[in-house]
């Protein structure tokens, strides 16, 4: 049995903020939430825990996932401690939350060199000059031979982690857990690591970060028909239009809002808007279409997804579009909370052919493109 660890108990004073670095926002959802998704979709991990600071229960609960979550200790040893106290596996790997982009292979790597050493831990080779220095003064240049920048996650046999945090004389505190191992005398392998796992520390690491994601584009359509009748309201894009007829249907009937909705729930493969608001539903007769589709950017969002672009075609021969179209732009700006001029609607007719020509309704094509995590993320 496989367990992981993150430690994300720190304060995270040093990166600035009104929230602990590690429940700060990267890519669309907090920077906790990146490993624990990287833990939570790996073949092999079949435990995991995030060790959290006191007081940080409501902030740590959102971003965990399916993850047990424990309290820490006043430093990052003891926070490990307690994590280790939680878990029955053979195996460990310990994690630090400020490293959120976890690549799968990364984990492959250091599980597999436990068949041959007590622990591993994935470094990268340190590619800059280093030199001493004082005073503002350069001082004698440091050889890189042989030196190496040390990443998480580091993996152990369970066993032997839990004798080196039990031996440990506490004359100084540990930086890592591989250096703890190490102290026992027992081997601990080197394996490749990925730029990825860069610390995220200081306030300009998170525009870093961001930059790094691997995003994953999509795109998705929708298309949508209701009636035109006497008596009704109609509403397009979210705005009331002026007209002798409105349309007809079990909510507002906003026939743009529901092909744009239906173009949403596609790009992240979550049904179609009956399957969320089925129309024989009761509590959804007469609803306000914008509530449909602020559900579905909801969605995306909790995917750490952006909605970036959305296109709609509206189909009839009346009323005429172009008077409403900056309003109706407006509207679904605002609902999507995205820039107007990432919002195109666009109209045409049918030269009077079909239904659409002969006035008995209005259809709308839609589509919409998303950015979401990539990546394994």
């Amino acid at each position: 049995m496989i367990a992981a660890i993150i430690v994300a108990a720190g304060s995270g004073s040093r990166a600035g903020g009104s929230l602990p670095k590690q429940f700060a926002t990267i890519a669309g959802r907090p920077m906790l939430a990146h490993s624990v998704a990287a833990f939570e979709t790996h073949p092999l991990i079949d435990d995991l825990v995030v060790v959290i600071g006191a007081g940080q229960e409501g902030q740590a609960r959102p971003a965990a996932g399916t993850a047990r979550v424990v309290r820490g200790g006043p430093s990052r040893r003891e926070s490990v401690a307690n994590g280790l106290a939680a878990i029955s596996a053979d195996r460990v790997l310990v994690h630090d939350a400020a490293r959120p982009f976890l690549p799968p292979a990364v984990i492959d790597r250091v599980l597999g060199a436990l068949d041959l050493a007590a622990g591993a831990t994935p470094v990268l080779p340190v590619a800059d000059t280093l030199a001493h220095g004082a005073h503002r003064a350069l001082g004698e240049v440091v050889s890189r031979k042989g030196l190496w920048r040390v990443q998480t996650p580091q993996a152990f046999h369970t066993g032997i982690l839990r004798r080196a945090h039990a031996e440990w004389d506490g004359a100084q505190e540990a930086t890592d857990d591989a250096q703890m191992v190490r102290r026992l005398g027992e081997a601990v392998a080197l394996v490749q690591g990925d730029a990825m796992l860069d610390k995220v520390t200081h306030p300009e690491d998170f525009a870093m970060a961001e930059a790094r994601m691997p995003w994953e584009w999509r795109s998705a359509t929708g298309f949508d028909v209701h009636r035109l009748a006497v008596g009704e309201e109609l509403w397009l894009g979210g705005v009331q239009v002026p007209h002798d007829r409105g349309l007809t249907g079990h909510s507002d009937a906003d026939v743009a809002l529901h092909a744009l909705t239906d173009a949403l729930l596609g790009t992240i493969a979550a049904g179609d808007i009956g399957t969320h608001f089925p129309p024989s539903d009761a509590q959804w007769k007469g609803a306000a279409s914008h509530r449909f589709l602020t559900h579905a950017a909801e969605l995306i969002a909790t995917r750490g997804g952006q909605v970036t672009f959305v296109d709609l075609t509206l189909i009839c021969e009346a009323p005429k579009i172009g008077p409403h179209r900056a309003a109706m732009q407006a509207r679904i700006a605002e609902l999507l909370r995205i820039d107007v001029d990432r919002v195109s609607i666009k109209a045409t007719t049918t030269e009077q052919l079909g239904f659409t020509g002969r006035g008995e309704g209005i259809a709308c094509q839609a589509s919409a493109t998303v950015r979401l995590p990539g990546g394994g993320q």
